[in-house]
């Protein structure tokens, strides 16, 4: 019985030894190719090796805010105030309006402002403006708006330093 049981390991311990060379004899069963697939995650979803359990505690604010600054904020709904807003995102700076005619004018257009900057500057401020066609308009249209959302919003920021 005894000689038995040791004849059953001795066979055991044989073939597992012997798997691990199957189809690759003198390399070790740990090499793996240069481009292994995990039967059992076939898109490679772990691709991240730092990707633990724990990572969950370590992870850091993916959400990315843009700083808009409150008086190019301001200026530019003052300013396009005759343009009805369609949507507004302070959050990420953006500010879209409907179609609107200027007092005094006959055209009609329509806005979409971008404020991606802290900075009362004009690199800050992005003005997109559409003729009712859905043309844009001249250059110096743009930069009249432009303008004039920087003049109020130095106005604003001249006034609040008084108080």
């Amino acid at each position: 019985m005894r000689a038995r049981n040791i004849a059953i390991l001795a066979v055991a311990i044989g073939t597992l030894t012997a798997c691990g060379s199957i189809g690759r004899i003198g390399s070790p069963a740990t090499d793996r190719p240069a481009q292994y697939t995990n039967p059992n995650n076939p898109a490679n979803v772990e691709t991240d090796p730092n990707n633990t359990i724990w990572s969950i505690f370590n992870k850091k604010n993916t959400e990315s805010t843009v700083l808009v600054n409150r008086y190019l904020w301001s200026a530019t709904l003052e300013v396009l105030n005759f343009l009805p807003i369609q949507s507004v995102d302070p959050f990420t700076g953006v500010i879209v309006t409907g179609y609107g005619t200027p007092p005094g004018g006959g055209r009609s257009y329509r806005a979409t402002v971008l404020i991606d900057d802290p900075a009362l500057d004009a690199r800050s401020l992005n003005v997109a403006l559409q003729n009712r066609g859905g043309s844009a308009v001249s250059k110096a249209t743009s930069r009249a708006v432009e303008d004039a959302i920087l003049s109020r919003a130095r106005e604003l920021r001249i006034a609040d330093n008084k108080l």
